[in-house]
């Protein structure tokens, strides 16, 4: 068919090079006016292929239909026309001209939501089915009769974003070319819509996403995630206007201590901890947020938001300053139409949009050997001065948080001081067990104590795997390519083996093991164990499958694995540090995060792993150790986590 495409941004490019594929005749594309210089990726596409394109800052005044503007869109002679992704009012003129009238994608289940913030509603009102529709276009509101409609589960914690990249943008993009390819065999249906259930709600602006805190949590959260980003939901705070986003409701294990934060109105104050701002609703249950932006629109981390901000600017190294004007190099490329990319340049205000967030982090990755960069460190420093002191910090590898404190019990053995650490370690941190319990781990050899040893309760399991299933949902692990986890794994098994004897010399104390048969088998089997799954980490892969009923060319059977999420992992007491790794290596290197329990006899050799992590740079909360006993803390195999025994 000869098409014309009406629409921008990167769902229009996708599908109208989707479109040329299927072998349709694009004659003309229609998109908005460049903005700061920048062209709309639709066009440049088409303008690389030789197709017309056309930029109509509007197409009718007062009402009417633009007479110029029409006779260029006759001009073309098209069949349909395709609405992909479309900002403009488009006059009936031009929709109803081709033969096959106008089809439009609409991310809502029509009608359930209508409007230019369909997505934010779904959230808001805390649907649990989301989706999109593909109409035929007519002189109403998103009423017209419907073609085709996708849906998806909307996740708990779902926000615009997230819903759009998962499931909106890409099974869209297949919608509308099965849309298309439907009306070209004749079998396009045409269902009027319903008037049951019909819902239309305004856009979401500023001035009306402040947040009414006379509510339940989960609608205070629906609320923030609904607002993230654009226009981003607010309220009135320490004499300013705080926007919050990334909200949760997943705060199992979440202890509201920290500062306080008195909101005017709110049921009970806020709590700034560790993990972000706690908040609450007027049912007492709680929410938490990770980020918070100020009334002069810079973003912080909710955990830091009483902390003043850094003043001690960092002094660049010659190597530092290379760096830095490589990176404003990057920065001018992605902004044209700045002059010059001055240190008080900000990314936002100079007319960059999130795909050029997610360009600047992949580009500076590359500048910088794969350093770990995320979309939201650019939200944090957007002037490409503090872009910078972001980023040599994070080359130098100095963290923002306080380095991890370490309680160790000190002892002579085997003509070395050994240092042991005998905490809990949940979410990257040594921290007593719930009420401070304890309990003596024995030397086998002679019945002695060795230290006491922290004694986990239920309630540290639950914490445990909260800062687990964060880390894998939300931190760097699930987000880092599978080459670079390889890297960590064979740096952990490296600093494994730098620390042999001292892991040999525990194990014999702790769990009775001859040291020169420790030494070679229980800490070098499970050096060689870490250094072997390394090596998966970037060979886990799928495969594609024979289908016998399929035709030629047509159809394509494959497996993609992933990793499961959160791993309880319990450990027998003969062989402590070997079993340990024999099964905490191949979770890891599959992209899971652990919780392990050692034996309760033979804990010390998992602590001192856990702090090797530390020193590896695994991501914090990746990795989790719990002992304790069987009874207590074993029973957390049933709290919704996946357990692998010995």
């Amino acid at each position: 068919m000869r098409i014309a495409v009406i629409g921008q941004s990167l769902f229009g490019l996708e599908v109208y090079c989707h479109l040329r594929k299927e072998g349709h005749e694009v004659v003309g594309v229609f998109t908005i006016p460049d903005k700061d210089g920048k062209a709309d990726p639709l066009g440049l596409e088409a303008e690389k292929d030789g197709v017309p394109v056309f930029k109509f800052a509007r197409w009718r005044a007062r009402g009417q239909a633009l007479p110029d503007v029409v006779e260029k869109y006759q001009a073309l002679g098209a069949e349909l026309n395709v609405l992909p992704f479309c900002s403009q009012f488009i006059p009936m003129e031009i929709i109803n001209a081709p033969r096959h009238g106008s089809i439009i994608y609409h991310p809502s289940l029509l009608p359930r939501h209508r409007g230019a913030s369909a997505i934010n509603w779904t959230l808001i009102h805390g649907d649990k089915k989301g989706g999109f529709t593909i109409f035929w276009a007519d002189d109403g509101l998103d009423t017209g009769d419907l073609l085709l409609q996708r849906e998806c589960e909307v996740l708990p914690d779902d926000t615009v974003s997230s819903l759009y990249n998962r499931f909106l943008f890409p099974e869209g993009i297949k919608g509308m070319v099965q849309a298309v390819r439907l009306i070209a065999e004749g079998k396009a249906p045409r269902h009027p819509q319903p008037a049951e259930g019909a819902t239309y709600e305004g856009i979401q602006k500023k001035e009306v996403a402040r947040i009414n805190w006379d509510q339940p949590a989960e609608a205070i959260h629906n609320w923030i995630r609904g607002n993230d980003k654009v226009p981003g939901a607010w309220t009135e705070a320490c004499g300013q206007k705080l926007t919050f986003f990334n909200s949760t409701l997943n705060t199992a294990g979440l202890v509201p201590e920290g500062e306080t934060l008195p909101i005017p109105g709110a049921h009970r104050p806020g709590v700034v901890t560790k993990a972000g701002l706690i908040l609450f609703g007027n049912d007492d249950r709680m929410l938490l947020v990770k980020n918070i932006q100020l009334e002069d629109s810079r973003m912080v981390m909710a955990s830091h938001f009483f902390k003043g901000a850094d003043s001690s600017a960092l002094e660049l190294t010659e190597e530092e300053l290379a760096t830095a004007e490589a990176v404003r190099s990057v920065w001018q490329r992605i902004l044209p139409s700045v002059p010059e990319v001055e240190d008080s340049t900000d990314f936002f205000k100079s007319g960059a949009a999130s795909v050029d967030v997610v360009r600047l982090v992949e580009e500076v990755k590359e500048l910088c050997d794969g350093l770990e960069l995320e979309n939201e460190d650019v939200y944090l420093a957007t002037t490409f001065w503090d872009f910078i002191q972001l980023l040599v910090r994070k080359l130098r590898g100095e963290d923002e948080e306080t380095e991890s404190i370490i309680d160790y019990v000190e002892k002579e053995a085997n003509k070395r001081t050994l240092q042991m650490p005998h905490q809990l370690f949940i979410g990257g941190a040594f921290v007593d067990a719930e009420g401070a319990k304890t309990y003596d781990t024995i030397n086998p050899t002679d019945g002695s104590v060795i230290c006491q040893v922290s004694l986990a309760q239920v309630s540290d399991v639950d914490k445990a795997v909260a800062a687990a299933k964060d880390a894998f949902e939300n931190g760097l692990w699930g987000k880092i390519s599978a080459r670079d986890r390889g890297r960590l794994l064979y740096r952990l098994a490296d600093l494994m083996e730098q620390h042999q004897e001292e892991l040999a010399t525990i194990e014999a104390l702790d769990a009775g093991a001859v040291y020169t048969l420790a030494l070679k088998t229980h800490v070098g089997m499970s050096i060689q164990t870490f250094r072997y799954f390394a090596g998966w980490c970037d060979k886990i892969q799928g495969s594609t499958i024979p289908i016998n009923q399929a035709r030629p060319n047509r159809n394509l059977s494959l497996t993609r694995k992933e990793p499961v999420g959160v791993c309880g992992i319990i450990i027998p007491w003969n062989y402590p540090l070997m079993m340990l790794s024999w099964k905490t290596a191949a979770c890891l290197a599959a992209g899971n995060t652990v919780v392990i329990k050692p034996a309760q006899v033979t804990p010390l050799t998992a602590l001192k792993f856990a702090e090797l992590t530390l020193k590896a740079g695994i991501p914090k909360g990746v990795v989790n150790v719990l002992p304790g006993s069987g009874k207590r803390c074993g029973q957390g195999q049933g709290r919704g986590y996946w357990i692998m025994c010995a």
